[in-house]
Protein backbone atom coordinates (compact mmCIF):
# COMPACT_ATOMS: atom_id res chain seq x y z
CA UNK A 1 0.00 0.00 0.00
CA UNK A 2 2.72 2.55 -1.09
CA UNK A 3 5.26 1.91 1.97
CA UNK A 4 7.88 4.33 1.86
CA UNK A 5 10.90 2.67 0.64
CA UNK A 6 13.38 4.31 3.19
CA UNK A 7 11.57 3.44 5.51
CA UNK A 8 11.46 0.29 4.52
CA UNK A 9 15.24 0.05 4.00
CA UNK A 10 15.62 1.47 7.92
CA UNK A 11 12.95 -0.61 9.53
CA UNK A 12 14.53 -3.78 7.96
CA UNK A 13 18.27 -2.80 9.24
CA UNK A 14 17.14 -2.13 12.38
CA UNK A 15 15.52 -5.22 12.64
CA UNK A 16 18.64 -7.11 11.61
CA UNK A 17 20.74 -4.59 13.81
CA UNK A 18 18.48 -5.99 17.08
CA UNK A 19 19.38 -9.44 15.79
CA UNK A 20 23.16 -9.00 15.60
CA UNK A 21 23.19 -7.53 19.00
CA UNK A 22 20.68 -10.04 20.51
CA UNK A 23 23.63 -12.69 19.51
CA UNK A 24 26.03 -11.47 21.03
CA UNK A 25 29.47 -12.44 20.36
CA UNK A 26 28.65 -15.60 19.30
CA UNK A 27 27.23 -13.86 16.46
CA UNK A 28 24.66 -15.37 13.78
CA UNK A 29 24.07 -16.38 10.50
CA UNK A 30 22.73 -14.78 7.30
CA UNK A 31 20.45 -17.91 7.06
CA UNK A 32 19.27 -17.47 10.78
CA UNK A 33 18.57 -13.53 9.89
CA UNK A 34 16.65 -14.83 7.04
CA UNK A 35 14.44 -16.78 8.72
CA UNK A 36 13.79 -14.82 12.08
CA UNK A 37 12.96 -11.62 10.10
CA UNK A 38 11.26 -13.13 7.28
CA UNK A 39 13.32 -11.23 4.87
CA UNK A 40 14.86 -12.64 1.87
CA UNK A 41 18.33 -14.19 2.00
CA UNK A 42 19.25 -11.47 -0.96
CA UNK A 43 17.92 -8.48 0.63
CA UNK A 44 19.85 -9.90 4.57
CA UNK A 45 22.87 -10.29 2.06
CA UNK A 46 22.76 -6.83 1.11
CA UNK A 47 21.97 -5.36 4.54
CA UNK A 48 24.31 -7.34 5.77
CA UNK A 49 27.55 -6.43 3.20
CA UNK A 50 26.17 -2.54 3.81
CA UNK A 51 26.84 -2.91 7.45
CA UNK A 52 30.17 -4.18 6.99
CA UNK A 53 31.56 -2.02 4.89
CA UNK A 54 29.80 0.97 7.40
CA UNK A 55 32.06 -0.83 10.46
CA UNK A 56 28.69 -1.94 12.35
CA UNK A 57 28.80 -5.67 11.66
CA UNK A 58 31.86 -8.05 11.27
CA UNK A 59 32.52 -11.92 11.40
CA UNK A 60 32.04 -13.99 14.47
CA UNK A 61 33.67 -17.24 12.82
CA UNK A 62 32.51 -19.90 11.39
CA UNK A 63 29.03 -23.03 12.03
CA UNK A 64 28.71 -26.03 10.58
CA UNK A 65 26.14 -26.41 8.40
CA UNK A 66 23.14 -29.33 7.83
CA UNK A 67 25.10 -29.40 4.36
CA UNK A 68 27.88 -27.83 2.36
CA UNK A 69 30.16 -25.43 3.44
CA UNK A 70 30.19 -23.92 6.87
CA UNK A 71 28.14 -20.41 7.48
CA UNK A 72 30.00 -17.77 8.33
CA UNK A 73 28.64 -15.66 11.19
CA UNK A 74 28.40 -12.09 12.07
CA UNK A 75 28.68 -10.22 14.71
CA UNK A 76 27.33 -6.25 16.47
CA UNK A 77 30.69 -4.42 16.41
CA UNK A 78 29.37 -2.24 19.58
CA UNK A 79 32.18 0.56 19.34
CA UNK A 80 31.56 1.36 16.31
CA UNK A 81 28.67 3.71 17.81
CA UNK A 82 28.14 5.63 20.85
CA UNK A 83 25.46 7.61 22.87
CA UNK A 84 25.85 10.04 25.72
CA UNK A 85 23.33 9.87 28.59
CA UNK A 86 22.55 12.33 31.02
CA UNK A 87 20.71 11.76 34.77
CA UNK A 88 19.69 15.72 35.51
CA UNK A 89 18.68 15.30 38.92
CA UNK A 90 17.90 18.08 41.81
CA UNK A 91 21.53 17.39 43.06
CA UNK A 92 23.69 15.39 41.02
CA UNK A 93 24.24 15.09 37.29
CA UNK A 94 25.37 12.33 35.71
CA UNK A 95 27.24 11.25 32.66
CA UNK A 96 27.74 8.08 31.02
CA UNK A 97 29.17 6.97 27.46
CA UNK A 98 27.45 3.86 26.24
CA UNK A 99 28.10 1.93 23.20
CA UNK A 100 26.23 -0.11 20.65
CA UNK A 101 25.30 -2.90 22.74
CA UNK A 102 24.50 -0.54 26.03
CA UNK A 103 27.86 -1.54 27.83
CA UNK A 104 29.22 1.84 29.33
CA UNK A 105 32.71 2.95 28.27
CA UNK A 106 32.68 6.29 30.36
CA UNK A 107 31.11 8.08 33.36
CA UNK A 108 31.40 10.98 35.44
CA UNK A 109 29.29 12.11 38.31
CA UNK A 110 29.50 15.76 39.83
CA UNK A 111 27.62 17.56 42.30
CA UNK A 112 24.88 19.88 40.98
CA UNK A 113 22.24 22.28 41.95
CA UNK A 114 19.27 22.27 39.32
CA UNK A 115 18.52 25.49 40.71
CA UNK A 116 21.44 27.16 39.95
CA UNK A 117 19.73 28.74 36.33
CA UNK A 118 19.23 27.39 32.89
CA UNK A 119 22.69 28.78 32.07
CA UNK A 120 24.70 26.76 34.64
CA UNK A 121 23.16 23.90 34.42
CA UNK A 122 23.41 23.80 30.50
CA UNK A 123 27.19 24.59 30.73
CA UNK A 124 27.92 21.42 33.13
CA UNK A 125 26.03 19.21 31.10
CA UNK A 126 28.41 20.42 28.33
CA UNK A 127 31.40 20.32 30.28
CA UNK A 128 30.65 16.60 31.58
CA UNK A 129 29.45 15.53 28.02
CA UNK A 130 32.89 16.92 26.57
CA UNK A 131 34.67 15.79 29.06
CA UNK A 132 33.53 12.12 29.41
CA UNK A 133 33.63 11.70 25.46
CA UNK A 134 37.11 12.92 25.82
CA UNK A 135 37.90 10.55 28.31
CA UNK A 136 36.39 7.37 26.85
CA UNK A 137 36.94 7.94 23.02
CA UNK A 138 40.85 9.27 23.91
CA UNK A 139 42.15 12.75 22.55
CA UNK A 140 42.02 16.02 23.75
CA UNK A 141 38.68 18.44 24.37
CA UNK A 142 38.97 19.32 20.65
CA UNK A 143 38.87 15.89 19.62
CA UNK A 144 35.53 15.40 21.79
CA UNK A 145 34.11 18.55 20.64
CA UNK A 146 34.82 17.45 16.77
CA UNK A 147 33.08 13.65 17.36
CA UNK A 148 29.98 15.65 19.43
CA UNK A 149 29.59 17.59 16.04
CA UNK A 150 29.90 21.04 18.14
CA UNK A 151 30.49 23.95 15.32
CA UNK A 152 27.96 22.69 12.58
CA UNK A 153 24.13 22.70 12.34
CA UNK A 154 23.43 19.21 13.41
CA UNK A 155 27.61 18.59 13.73
CA UNK A 156 28.95 15.48 12.56
CA UNK A 157 27.05 13.18 14.33
CA UNK A 158 23.72 13.90 12.72
CA UNK A 159 25.08 12.59 9.26
CA UNK A 160 26.43 9.43 10.54
CA UNK A 161 24.60 6.73 12.35
CA UNK A 162 22.16 8.49 14.00
CA UNK A 163 18.63 9.50 12.30
CA UNK A 164 17.22 7.13 9.68
CA UNK A 165 19.93 3.98 11.17
CA UNK A 166 23.11 3.02 10.15
CA UNK A 167 24.35 5.46 7.42
CA UNK A 168 27.62 6.31 8.24
CA UNK A 169 31.09 5.70 9.18
CA UNK A 170 31.85 3.97 12.93
CA UNK A 171 32.95 5.24 15.85
CA UNK A 172 30.27 7.66 15.48
CA UNK A 173 28.01 9.33 18.13
CA UNK A 174 24.46 8.96 18.04
CA UNK A 175 23.75 12.10 20.22
CA UNK A 176 23.16 12.90 23.69
CA UNK A 177 19.95 11.70 25.83
CA UNK A 178 19.27 13.79 28.77
CA UNK A 179 16.73 12.22 31.66
CA UNK A 180 15.35 14.54 34.37
CA UNK A 181 12.75 14.67 36.68
CA UNK A 182 9.28 15.81 35.30
CA UNK A 183 6.71 17.41 34.30
CA UNK A 184 8.08 18.34 30.54
CA UNK A 185 7.10 18.05 27.16
CA UNK A 186 9.24 14.84 25.08
CA UNK A 187 8.36 15.54 21.99
CA UNK A 188 9.54 19.26 21.74
CA UNK A 189 12.28 18.82 24.95
CA UNK A 190 10.53 21.08 26.61
CA UNK A 191 10.52 21.55 30.40
CA UNK A 192 7.27 22.55 32.41
CA UNK A 193 7.28 23.12 36.31
CA UNK A 194 9.34 20.75 37.76
CA UNK A 195 8.40 20.13 41.43
CA UNK A 196 10.22 22.60 43.42
CA UNK A 197 11.39 24.64 40.26
CA UNK A 198 9.00 26.52 38.74
CA UNK A 199 12.15 28.52 37.46
CA UNK A 200 12.14 26.00 35.08
CA UNK A 201 8.72 26.18 33.30
CA UNK A 202 8.72 26.44 29.77
CA UNK A 203 12.35 26.06 28.38
CA UNK A 204 13.53 24.56 25.81
CA UNK A 205 16.39 22.46 27.34
CA UNK A 206 16.69 20.30 23.75
CA UNK A 207 17.39 22.78 21.76
CA UNK A 208 19.77 25.01 24.14
CA UNK A 209 21.58 21.69 24.37
CA UNK A 210 21.75 21.00 20.83
CA UNK A 211 23.05 24.62 19.61
CA UNK A 212 25.85 23.95 22.52
CA UNK A 213 26.61 20.53 21.38
CA UNK A 214 26.26 20.63 17.72
CA UNK A 215 25.04 16.91 18.07
CA UNK A 216 20.97 15.59 18.37
CA UNK A 217 19.36 15.78 21.71
CA UNK A 218 16.74 13.71 23.05
CA UNK A 219 14.93 14.70 26.40
CA UNK A 220 12.76 12.41 28.59
CA UNK A 221 11.58 12.03 32.19
CA UNK A 222 13.88 10.15 34.15
CA UNK A 223 11.39 7.23 34.90
CA UNK A 224 10.66 6.62 31.37
CA UNK A 225 14.25 7.30 30.33
CA UNK A 226 14.65 4.23 33.00
CA UNK A 227 11.84 1.93 31.71
CA UNK A 228 13.40 1.90 28.12
CA UNK A 229 16.65 1.03 29.59
CA UNK A 230 14.63 -2.01 31.65
CA UNK A 231 12.35 -3.02 28.63
CA UNK A 232 15.84 -3.17 26.03
CA UNK A 233 17.33 -5.12 28.87
CA UNK A 234 15.05 -8.00 28.57
CA UNK A 235 12.10 -7.18 31.26
CA UNK A 236 8.77 -8.38 29.37
CA UNK A 237 5.07 -7.59 29.22
CA UNK A 238 3.74 -4.87 31.08
CA UNK A 239 5.29 -3.43 34.58
CA UNK A 240 5.87 -0.27 36.70
CA UNK A 241 9.44 1.03 37.14
CA UNK A 242 9.02 3.49 40.84
CA UNK A 243 11.97 5.89 41.02
CA UNK A 244 12.54 7.09 44.57
CA UNK A 245 15.85 9.32 44.91
CA UNK A 246 15.30 13.57 45.16
CA UNK A 247 11.49 13.34 44.28
CA UNK A 248 9.25 9.99 43.37
CA UNK A 249 7.66 9.26 39.92
CA UNK A 250 6.89 6.02 37.79
CA UNK A 251 8.38 4.84 34.72
CA UNK A 252 5.37 2.54 32.20
CA UNK A 253 5.69 0.08 30.08
CA UNK A 254 2.29 -1.50 28.78
CA UNK A 255 2.71 -4.18 26.60
CA UNK A 256 6.43 -3.87 25.80
CA UNK A 257 6.66 0.00 25.15
CA UNK A 258 7.05 2.82 27.11
CA UNK A 259 3.45 4.62 27.31
CA UNK A 260 4.51 7.86 27.96
CA UNK A 261 0.36 9.71 27.29
CA UNK A 262 -0.38 12.13 25.01
CA UNK A 263 1.50 15.20 26.68
CA UNK A 264 4.54 13.26 28.76
CA UNK A 265 1.94 12.98 31.64
CA UNK A 266 1.79 10.06 32.04
CA UNK A 267 3.58 8.23 35.60
CA UNK A 268 3.09 11.49 37.47
CA UNK A 269 2.88 9.00 40.12
CA UNK A 270 4.43 10.69 43.75
CA UNK A 271 1.77 13.47 43.10
CA UNK A 272 -1.86 11.49 43.80
CA UNK A 273 -2.93 12.44 46.75
CA UNK A 274 -3.51 9.41 49.17
CA UNK A 275 -3.99 11.95 52.74
CA UNK A 276 -6.59 14.96 51.56
CA UNK A 277 -5.12 16.69 54.68
CA UNK A 278 -1.83 16.32 54.74
CA UNK A 279 1.32 18.16 54.51
CA UNK A 280 1.50 20.08 51.39
CA UNK A 281 3.70 19.39 48.98
CA UNK A 282 5.99 21.53 46.21
CA UNK A 283 3.59 20.62 43.40
CA UNK A 284 0.77 22.90 45.30
CA UNK A 285 -1.57 19.92 46.87
CA UNK A 286 -1.65 18.13 50.17
CA UNK A 287 -1.28 14.99 51.18
CA UNK A 288 0.44 13.39 47.94
CA UNK A 289 2.57 10.35 47.95
CA UNK A 290 5.72 12.11 47.69
CA UNK A 291 5.76 14.72 49.97
CA UNK A 292 4.37 11.46 52.52
CA UNK A 293 7.73 9.61 51.71
CA UNK A 294 10.06 11.91 52.34
CA UNK A 295 8.72 13.50 55.10
CA UNK A 296 9.13 9.64 56.86
CA UNK A 297 12.65 9.42 55.05
CA UNK A 298 13.56 12.20 56.76
CA UNK A 299 12.35 11.32 60.19
CA UNK A 300 14.29 7.94 59.76
CA UNK A 301 11.12 6.20 59.05
CA UNK A 302 11.74 3.71 56.03
CA UNK A 303 8.88 1.40 57.23
CA UNK A 304 6.43 4.23 56.92
CA UNK A 305 7.87 5.09 53.97
CA UNK A 306 7.55 1.80 52.40
CA UNK A 307 3.63 1.56 53.39
CA UNK A 308 2.79 4.81 52.04
CA UNK A 309 4.77 3.95 48.43
CA UNK A 310 3.18 0.53 49.10
CA UNK A 311 -0.38 2.27 49.21
CA UNK A 312 -0.38 3.75 46.10
CA UNK A 313 1.77 0.90 44.86
CA UNK A 314 -1.44 -0.77 45.43
CA UNK A 315 -3.81 1.90 43.36
CA UNK A 316 -1.16 1.67 40.45
CA UNK A 317 -1.37 -2.02 40.31
CA UNK A 318 -5.23 -2.17 40.40
CA UNK A 319 -5.79 0.40 38.07
CA UNK A 320 -3.38 -1.19 35.94
CA UNK A 321 -3.09 -4.93 36.57
CA UNK A 322 1.00 -5.22 35.74
CA UNK A 323 3.04 -7.87 35.48
CA UNK A 324 5.66 -6.68 37.73
CA UNK A 325 6.48 -3.70 39.97
CA UNK A 326 10.51 -2.63 40.10
CA UNK A 327 11.94 -0.28 42.63
CA UNK A 328 14.55 1.76 42.26
CA UNK A 329 16.27 5.53 42.77
CA UNK A 330 18.87 6.42 45.55
CA UNK A 331 16.60 6.50 48.58
CA UNK A 332 15.36 2.80 47.56
CA UNK A 333 19.22 1.52 46.93
CA UNK A 334 19.86 2.68 50.46
CA UNK A 335 17.70 0.00 51.91
CA UNK A 336 16.46 -2.24 49.83
CA UNK A 337 14.94 -4.99 51.94
CA UNK A 338 13.27 -2.64 53.83
CA UNK A 339 11.24 -0.78 50.58
CA UNK A 340 10.77 -4.48 48.93
CA UNK A 341 9.31 -6.20 51.76
CA UNK A 342 7.15 -3.41 52.66
CA UNK A 343 5.41 -2.86 49.32
CA UNK A 344 5.58 -6.25 48.52
CA UNK A 345 3.55 -6.82 52.15
CA UNK A 346 0.71 -3.73 51.57
CA UNK A 347 0.16 -5.73 48.00
CA UNK A 348 0.02 -9.06 49.39
CA UNK A 349 -2.89 -7.55 51.79
CA UNK A 350 -4.22 -5.84 49.14
CA UNK A 351 -4.44 -9.07 47.00
CA UNK A 352 -5.85 -11.14 49.87
CA UNK A 353 -8.31 -8.12 50.60
CA UNK A 354 -9.60 -8.61 47.08
CA UNK A 355 -9.65 -12.18 46.90
CA UNK A 356 -7.46 -11.88 44.11
CA UNK A 357 -5.05 -15.29 42.21
CA UNK A 358 -2.31 -16.85 44.17
CA UNK A 359 0.03 -15.27 41.48
CA UNK A 360 0.49 -11.82 42.95
CA UNK A 361 2.44 -9.34 41.37
CA UNK A 362 6.07 -9.61 42.72
CA UNK A 363 8.19 -6.87 43.89
CA UNK A 364 11.68 -6.36 42.58
CA UNK A 365 14.83 -4.10 43.27
CA UNK A 366 15.46 -2.60 39.69
CA UNK A 367 18.89 -3.72 37.92
CA UNK A 368 21.27 -0.68 37.20
CA UNK A 369 21.49 0.94 40.43
CA UNK A 370 22.81 4.34 40.50
CA UNK A 371 23.36 4.80 37.15
CA UNK A 372 20.60 3.08 35.84
CA UNK A 373 18.32 7.10 34.69
CA UNK A 374 21.66 7.63 32.82
CA UNK A 375 22.03 4.23 31.00
CA UNK A 376 18.31 4.32 30.21
CA UNK A 377 19.29 8.09 28.80
CA UNK A 378 21.57 6.63 26.42
CA UNK A 379 18.98 4.45 25.18
CA UNK A 380 16.80 7.17 23.99
CA UNK A 381 19.30 6.89 21.34
CA UNK A 382 20.63 3.89 21.10
CA UNK A 383 17.00 2.05 20.79
CA UNK A 384 15.71 3.39 17.88
CA UNK A 385 18.74 2.26 15.96
CA UNK A 386 17.43 -1.49 16.41
CA UNK A 387 13.56 -0.59 16.02
CA UNK A 388 13.38 -0.34 19.67
CA UNK A 389 12.12 3.23 20.22
CA UNK A 390 9.20 1.98 22.21
CA UNK A 391 10.87 -0.31 24.49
Amino acid sequence: MGANLLGVRSHNTALVLDLLRCAGPDGISRLELAERTGLTPQAVSKITARLREEGFAAEAGRRASTGGKPRTVLRLVPEAGHAVGVHLDRDELRVVLADLDGGVVGERCVPLDLGAGAEAVVGAVVRETEGVVAEALGGPGGRAAALLGVGGPGGRAASRLGVGGPGGRAASLLGVGVALPGPLDHVHGVLHRVTGFPEWDGFPLRDALARRLGTPVVVDKDTNAAALALAVGGERGSFAYLHLGTGLGAGLVIGGSVHRGARTGAGEFGHQVVQLDGPPCPCGNRGCVEALCLAAIARGDMAEAARVLGVAAANLVGLLDIDLLLLGGRTIEAAPDAFVEGVAGILAVHAEREGAPVERVPVRLAPGGARGVAEGAAQLLLAPVFGRAGG
